[in-house]
């Protein structure tokens, strides 16, 4: 494969907020350091009720069930795929999928992402790259965040890059090396207590605004351990449920309550690694960028410029660069780098299964 030619790959994402997956056929032209994209096409399909529950159950099936959903998943995105494809003039060189965590826990060196990349190729008769953290977890990386050397090549023209999802995480360059880290929980724990007061997740953060700011629950999140790490971090399901969310659910406060101090948790945390590496823009993507209760917080506490793109890059930004991870790992270049994940060295990630052409 050229490495200077124009390629479309398309990008899966299924995110811990459990939204939905997004498919992005993105075009990417360029080599080495030098990289043009466009988003052609994006949609999410929503998952349903029924797909919400099996994938919360995951962490708690036996190993059969496992592997099943494991494979159902994949026959859903392939089919996804498929139809997302059918009104597609050129076909995609790939798909590069995410899929959807289940398990990081990279210290005792595993991430599992489910969502089988074997069954995809399959059912969208296409290539498949897939399970991308592995080898970096055995380079005795955090396997995450991925998404930096796409923030790099693609989005170099912002100081920083900041994605709010159900993780909050960010990347810059700082010493004349790209570094990235998980900065807390966003999404996953605002969409946890909007559900509890029966909605999907709080619209504009308007609960949150009528909510009152508890400075007890604020301060005891802010001195959780996580938060004094330095370096190469991440986090997930595990620690959330078992730190995190305890923290919050002893306070014993009012969901509106616990929106709002959440919200200036988030906002503060964030506006911490901004303004301590003197970051003068930051580019913000995912589904946070939505909730203005949460941009006009986070403006509050950052002295810098906010910089809030077009939709389709707000909502399409991490399926875009897992087309672009898919794209480089098809061209054997470097697409996980060992500064932001503290691997032994940078390297290649990928599973690859060949379509019949």
């Amino acid at each position: 494969m050229s490495k200077s030619s124009k390629y479309t790959v398309i990008g899966l994402m299924s995110g811990t907020s459990l939204d939905g997956l997004d498919i992005a056929l993105c075009e990417f032209e360029g080599s080495d350091t030098n990289f043009s994209y466009k988003i052609l096409k994006a949609e999410t399909i929503s998952y349903t009720a029924e797909q919400k529950n099996k994938l919360r159950s995951l962490p708690y099936l036996n190993v059969e069930n496992y592997f099943k959903l494991h494979h159902q998943l994949g026959k859903f995105f392939g089919k996804e795929v498929a139809k997302f494809t059918k009104d597609i003039p050129e076909k995609p060189l790939a798909v590069a999928s995410h899929g959807h965590t289940v398990f990081h826990q990279p210290q005792k060196g595993y991430s599992t992402q489910i969502g089988c990349g074997a069954t995809i190729a399959a059912y969208s008769n296409t290539t498949t790259v897939c399970d991308f953290r592995s080898l970096d977890v055995a380079l005795q990386g955090q396997g995450a965040p991925l998404v930096p050397i796409g923030d790099k090549l693609l989005f170099g023209q912002y100081k920083s890059c900041l994605n709010i999802g159900g993780i909050a995480n960010i990347s810059f360059d700082k010493n004349n090396s790209r570094i990235a880290f998980d900065i807390c929980f966003a999404n996953m724990a605002l969409n946890y207590f909007a559900q509890l007061a029966g909605s999907d997740y709080d619209k504009n953060g308007n609960w949150a605004k009528l909510g009152h700011f508890n400075e007890n629950l604020f301060n005891e999140l802010n001195n959780l351990e996580f938060f004094k790490l330095k370096g190469a971090k991440s986090i997930g399901r595990e620690w959330f449920e078992n730190e995190f969310l305890y923290c919050i659910q002893k306070s014993k406060l009012q969901v509106n309550d616990i929106l709002n101090t959440l919200v200036h948790h988030i906002s503060f945390q964030i506006a911490l690694v901004l303004n301590e590496n003197n970051l003068s823009d930051v580019l913000i993507t995912g589904g946070g960028a939505h909730n203005t209760f949460l941009i006009e917080a986070l403006q509050n506490y950052y002295k810098g410029k906010i910089i809030i793109p077009d939709t389709i890059t707000i909502n399409y930004k991490e399926a875009l660069i897992f087309a672009f991870l898919g794209y480089l790992r098809l061209n054997e270049q470097i697409n996980t780098l060992s500064s932001v994940t503290g691997a032994k060295q940078n390297s290649v990630g990928g599973a690859v299964y060949l379509a019949k052409q």
